[in-house]
C-alpha cells in the first residue's frame, strides 16, 4: 500500500486527464494507502498555462478552483473506508502576487498540507517544452549554469515565505536542460544554492518529495537525482513519494524503479501526510507518520505495481 502526494485531474487541470473520481478510482484499484490531491493554484491571466488561455478567464480558474475543493470532500467521504485522502494544492512561485494569491486561499480554507513547487524562472516556464525553457535561460544570461542559479534563488525565496511542508520536485530545473542527467558537477556556485535550500527545508522540518514523474519524463533518476538526496540525508532529511500523475495511466507508474533508487540511495524510512498524526504546523489539518522502506517493500502492492 504506497503513497503519493502530488496529483492531477482533467477534470480540475487542463494538462492532465481523466475525472478526479476516475483517479480515485483507479489509485484503489492499484491498492494505494494515501492519494493526495493536489491541483494547481489559480493564477493572473499573464500566468496561465497555454490550455488554458482560450478556455478561462481570472474568474473562471478561480471557480474551478474552488469547485474542486468541493468535489475533493465529497470524494474523501465518499471513498473513506476504501482509501486515505488528502486535499491539498500545488503552489506555484511565479512573480510577488504569487505569494498573495497563495496566503488568500489559506484565509479561505483549510488544507491537509500543499505541495511547494516553482515551474517558472524568470515568470517563464522551465518544464514546458524546450523553447520556453530556451527563453528562460537566455533571461538568465545564455547558460545551464545561470538559469539554476537563478531557479534555486527563486526556490528558496519560495521556501522563506511559504515554508511548504512538502517541497515538490526539487531538481525540476535539469528536465530540459542540458545537463538533465549530470549530478551538477562543476557548477559550485549550484551546489551552494542547492545545499542552502535543502538545509533550510530540514531546519523547519520540510520533506522533500521522491517524484518518479522524473523517471516517466526520461531521466536516468527522479526529482530530486542521488546527490541531492545524499546532501539531504546527511542533513537529518525526511522524503515522501508521489507519482506526479495527471490521469490514470500515470498513477504508481515507476514506483519499483523509485523503491530501487530509494534503497541504492540509502532511504531506510519514508514519511507520509497523515490526517491521524498531531499537526506540527497550525496552517494544516494533518501532520506526519512514517514506515521503514524495509517494511514498505513487503507491501503487497509491489507484486502488480509498474
Amino acid at each position: 500500500m504506497p503513497y503519493s502526494h502530488h496529483s492531477h485531474s482533467g477534470q480540475f487541470c487542463g494538462h492532465a486527464k481523466n475525472t478526479l473520481e476516475e483517479v480515485i478510482q483507479d489509485a484503489i484499484a492499484k491498492g494505494f494507502h494515501t492519494f493526495a490531491l493536489t491541483e494547481h493554484i489559480p493564477r493572473p491571466i499573464e500566468d496561465f498555462y497555454p490550455e488554458e488561455v482560450n478556455f478561462h478567464t481570472v474568474e473562471s480558474l478561480a471557480k474551478l478552483f474552488d469547485e474542486f475543493l468541493v468535489e475533493a470532500e465529497r470524494m474523501r467521504n465518499a471513498y473513506s473506508s476504501q482509501i486515505k485522502l488528502l486535499i491539498g494544492f500545488e503552489s506555484e512561485w511565479i512573480r510577488p502576487s504569487t505569494h498573495q494569491i497563495i496566503e488568500n486561499i489559506f484565509t479561505k480554507y483549510k488544507f491537509d498540507f500543499f505541495m511547494g513547487s516553482i515551474h517558472h524562472t524568470h515568470t517563464i516556464p522551465i518544464d514546458f517544452d524546450r523553447a520556453t525553457y530556451e527563453k528562460a535561460r537566455a533571461a538568465a544570461g545564455g547558460t545551464d549554469e545561470r538559469l539554476f542559479e537563478d531557479y534555486f534563488d527563486e526556490q528558496y525565496g519560495m521556501l522563506q515565505a511559504l515554508r511548504p511542508p512538502v517541497v515538490g520536485h526539487f531538481d525540476l530545473i535539469r528536465l530540459l536542460s542540458d545537463h538533465r542527467d549530470a549530478d551538477f558537477e562543476g557548477m559550485e556556485g549550484v551546489w551552494k544554492l542547492m545545499q542552502r535550500n535543502l538545509e533550510f527545508v530540514a531546519s523547519y522540518g520540510g520533506v522533500l518529495e521522491l517524484n518518479s514523474a522524473g523517471l516517466r519524463k526520461g531521466l536516468a533518476e527522479p526529482y530530486p537525482c542521488s546527490p541531492v538526496c545524499l546532501a539531504f540525508l546527511w542533513m537529518g532529511g525526511r522524503f515522501a513519494m508521489s507519482d506526479d500523475s495527471h490521469g490514470t495511466d500515470q498513477i504508481g507508474t515507476n514506483y519499483p524503479r523509485l523503491l530501487q533508487f530509494m534503497r541504492k540511495v540509502g532511504i531506510k524510512e519514508l514519511f507520509y501526510v497523515d490526517r491521524n498524526a498531531a499537526p506540527t504546523d497550525g496552517r494544516f489539518a494533518a501532520g506526519f507518520s512514517s514506515i521503514p522502506v524495509d517494511d514498505l517493500i513487503h507491501l503487497p502492492f509491489w507484486n502488480t505495481a509498474r
